[in-house]
């Protein structure tokens, strides 16, 4: 006579009853006549897997009826209690996508069933992704809302979205967004025993499939899991409950990612292909401004203050904004100022000196570009930084969305080897309010459709481009023209 004595969990969804001195595999599965009390419209797979009650990750279930997680299915297990207690059958294993109907203990094979897995573990294949681009299909999701996938809203938690207007501004960068849509390209990375740091780029990867899945339950994505991943990896730097700032934010997370996809400064990665350039940098060391005329003469004419030139990468450019001048109008009203585009650009012609102030010693520089990356980000700097408090400049940057060149930028040799130099915008990041209370929200470009999305959190409307020059932009994404883009998907 067999007793049964426990049921335990395998990889293989196996299970193995264990008698006196020997065990009987027990492969069952069958259909299950509790398929029709699935309740898809409370299942949300964004959130961390870990079991309700035990709060582990080890061997968790997710109850199809109520949502819930709980660990394990053998008899003493929370899901095992869980389902006699409230009659819940249907459950998915989280880690090995296998469904099982609970207390009876038998796996589950239905076809039916494979919307809810593709919305756990959303795949692409080539031929998909080589798509994204060319259409501007609407999708409907479970719940009755439409969307496009790619221009889906992502869940404030709870101060977070100057991290979310990143990570929306790199899902719509195609080569970025179609390198971590196919796992392929990253899984076989190899890290150093104990390195954290390769969690960003999973977890960045189950983002961004999330965000274009054509096949979501809802029309929106909490990118819960991806953030616990940056407040682990930037140890506490950057947080879910304290706004931070994007630009922050950006620069930590390039980089990041950078060295956990194995790129060093010699070797590349997706974001180096994708970002970087390089410029020339000529600075010169000024005399102590306290010294006297002849003093600072004498010390121009040694070598430590001659000009000196060197090279340097970057992955993205940081822009200027003149001092705003507190001008009113007559009716005492604060204006705020404009400034074009090219004028903020001017830093990088060669010929603009800036003045740099470290603790010691002053130093006047210029730059000039010698190589412009595919996609070039801009940083608009708004906010200057003191002891005391954060002030914002509110000037308002006044740029074209398309057609942008930037050959005059370049070196000489750089102009005559760098066949595309125009560039247009595909995602514009905006910093509403005050300095340290404000708010974040995202101008992107469809490339399928040519259509811009402004994207505020959960909510997702479409823009007219030319109200997108009228804000506070302080991130932009531009995307250099290729031979074949005569036009360009949008009027100015």
């Amino acid at each position: 006579m067999e007793i049964e004595l426990d049921d335990d969990d395998n990889e293989d969804g196996v299970v193995i009853k264990r008698g006196r001195g020997h065990a009987v595999e027990d492969r069952r599965s069958r259909h299950c006549p509790y398929l029709d009390t699935i309740n898809r419209s409370v299942l949300d797979f964004d959130f961390e897997k870990l079991c309700s009650i035990s709060l582990s990750h080890i061997n968790v279930y997710a109850c199809l009826i109520c949502g819930k997680y709980f660990q394990g299915r053998g008899q003493k297990s929370h899901a095992y209690t869980h389902s006699v207690q409230f009659s819940h059958h249907v459950f998915l294993n989280l880690h090995t996508l296998k469904f099982y109907c609970l207390p009876d203990n038998y796996e589950i094979i239905d076809s039916s069933l494979e919307d809810i897995t593709y919305v756990l573990k959303p795949t692409f294949t080539k031929q998909h992704i080589a798509g994204l681009d060319k259409q501007g299909k609407l999708y409907r999701a479970y719940d009755g809302t439409t969307y496009l996938p790619g221009i889906v809203g992502l869940n404030n938690i709870k101060a977070n979205d100057y991290a979310n207007v990143v990570l929306q501004a790199f899902s719509n960068v195609p080569p970025l967004r179609n390198y971590f849509l196919e796992e392929e390209n990253y899984r076989e990375i190899r890290r150093p025993p104990g390195d954290i740091m390769f969690l960003l780029v999973q977890r960045f990867g189950e983002l961004m499939r999330k965000l274009w899945n054509p096949r979501n339950f809802k029309a929106h994505v909490s990118p819960h899991e991806m953030l616990q991943a940056v407040v682990l990896c930037s140890k506490k730097t950057f947080q879910i409950t304290k706004q931070g700032d994007a630009v922050d934010f950006m620069t930590w997370f390039l980089n990041a990612l950078h060295g956990a996809l194995g790129g060093t400064k010699k070797k590349p990665s997706i974001i180096t292909k994708a970002f970087q350039g390089s410029m020339r940098i000529f600075s010169k060391k000024l005399p102590h401004p306290d010294l006297l005329p002849e003093e600072k003469e004498a010390l121009l004419l040694t070598e430590e203050y001659q000009e000196q030139m060197s090279e340097s990468t970057f992955l993205f450019l940081t822009l200027d904004l003149p001092t705003a001048p507190l001008y009113k109008d007559e009716k005492e009203q604060l204006i705020i100022p404009q400034v074009p585009l090219f004028n903020i650009l001017g830093k990088f012609s060669g010929t603009t000196e800036k003045e740099y102030k470290t603790y010691k010693e002053n130093f006047l520089k210029r730059f000039q570009l010698t190589k412009l990356p595919p996609y070039l980000i801009f940083c608009i700097k708004r906010f200057t930084k003191n002891n005391f408090f954060v002030e914002k400049n509110p000037t308002i940057v006044n740029f074209p969305i398309t057609n942008v060149d930037l050959s005059e930028y370049l070196t000489e040799e750089a102009q005559a080897t760098e066949k595309n130099t125009t560039y247009d915008l595909v995602a514009n990041v905006v910093h509403d309010g005050k300095p340290t209370e404000g708010s974040y929200r995202i101008h992107v470009l469809h490339h399928g459709t040519g259509k811009w999305y402004e994207m505020q959190d959960l909510q997702v409307i479409d823009i007219l481009p030319q109200m997108i020059t009228l804000s506070e932009a302080y991130i932009q994404i531009w995307k250099r023209q290729e031979s074949s883009d005569t036009n360009s998907h949008t009027a100015e």
